[in-house]
């Protein structure tokens, strides 16, 4: 009850605040984990899901935003929810509460089925999705035939029209540096590892637990290495030193350097200009940035509670937090565009209210509630924000001292 008056109060103060039009849409779903053990009620939302912390029972959360930042809703789910069931009834949500627009969703590839983008074209509704690597793997011929055009400076695409539909296949410079220094890092520290194994020499138990350590370490590098392992020992056999052979897999790798920096963006949208539908795909980093913050900065996770209404109010609060931390930190990009919310709060949390008690002769206790002076960068900042602090409390007096003593 209360969340839906929120949603409908905030959808009016962000028109009033920032204009927002509702016409694009980020959606996205994180987790947060409990440090509670099961067994739980039955309908109770805490179950085990994908996690990085599997050992921890989760809760998912859905929430869409605005392209600058303001949420809309956010709903809260079981922890074993698949994402892509998610879709249908936010769709059903938002169009009940803003209308059956032409607005635009913009989703992680994990989202949508085809079942859903198919849908979403029967509702006239537009879309910008990321694609998995199969796809890509499957337009890869025919994005070949294609030539680059320059969306911007650092950045080329190639189109492809399919049906109703256009793939854009994006190449980024940026992304093709950060990547391709990231799989770099972590093929080196795999190389040195198995380097270390076949010195050592351990058994073939050891081996096998190790190498997947390292493994693990390294993620989806792991598989541009070949290994060449010993045949297993006989069972009851005395355990003995094993030697082993790794090389790499340079057929993977020229398919991983084909692909660095690059990746495939699917919309309906196919009369917009392919640079603004990849500026649109890039707005999906502000629903990254609100699930960074709620984590973090206004500590959503990890989770304490037991009672279900006790969980529902901490993620009730968390939402209202990020709004205020959304609100300020539109504010300070128009008039403080130098400073972060982190930052204003540092500043800020310097002034500080104090209650002053000075004694009377008569015993009574005569009280003044102030507020610290501001300091010249504490002024400064409450004059670009607009902010005037209020007038100092008068003093207040007590006589409790002295009617003890009578």
């Amino acid at each position: 009850m209360h969340k839906e008056s929120l949603f409908g109060f905030l959808q009016q103060r962000w028109q009033d605040l920032f204009g927002a039009t509702f016409e694009v849409l980020l959606y996205d779903l994180t987790s947060t984990y409990f440090e509670s053990d099961p067994p739980f009620p039955e309908g109770d939302k805490r179950r085990h899901g994908y996690s990085r912390r599997p050992d921890c029972v989760q809760v998912v959360i859905a929430l869409i935003v605005t392209p600058e930042g303001p949420p809309l809703t956010y709903e809260v789910m079981a922890g074993n929810t698949a994402d892509c069931t998610t879709l249908p009834a936010f769709l059903e949500q938002i169009e009940a509460r803003y209308g059956r627009a032409e607005r635009v969703w913009m989703m992680d590839r994990g989202i949508p089925t085809e079942a859903h983008l198919a849908e979403m074209r029967g509702r006239g509704a537009h879309y910008l999705v990321g694609t998995p690597k199969g796809r890509l793997s499957r337009l890869e011929k025919a994005l070949s035939t294609r030539s680059w055009r320059q969306a911007r400076p650092e950045v080329k695409v190639k189109l492809l029209p399919q049906e109703d539909e256009l793939y854009v296949f994006v190449e980024s410079e940026r992304r093709l540096g950060k990547e391709r220094s990231m799989r770099r890092r972590k093929l080196k520290r795999l190389w040195r590892r198995l380097k270390d194994l076949q010195r050592q020499s351990p058994s073939y138990e050891q081996l096998l637990m190790k190498i997947g350590a390292a493994q693990k370490q390294v993620g989806r590098v792991a598989s541009l290495v070949r290994l060449e392992l010993p045949e297993p020992p006989p069972k009851n056999a005395r355990s003995r030193r094993v030697s082993f052979h790794f090389t790499l897999d340079k057929k993977k790798l020229r398919t991983v350097l084909r692909r660095e920096g690059r990746y495939l963006l699917r919309s309906n949208l196919t009369a917009t200009d392919p640079a603004e539908l990849w500026q649109f795909y890039l707005q999906l980093v502000e629903i990254e940035a609100a699930f960074k913050n709620l984590k973090s900065e206004l500590a959503i996770r990890p989770i304490f509670h037991q009672r279900e209404d006790r969980i529902e109010a901490h993620i009730f609060v968390a939402f209202l937090a990020y709004c205020v931390h959304v609100t300020l930190r539109q504010q300070l990009k128009a008039h403080a565009p130098g400073l972060t919310v982190r930052q204003a709060l540092d500043k800020l949390q310097a002034m500080q209210m104090l209650d002053v008690h000075f004694p009377t002769t008569d015993g009574r206790e005569l009280i003044f509630t102030r507020y610290t002076e501001p300091e010249s960068d504490q002024q400064l900042l409450l004059a670009k924000l607009g902010w005037a602090l209020p007038p100092q409390a008068p003093p207040r007096i007590t006589a409790a001292n002295l009617a003890a003593q009578m």
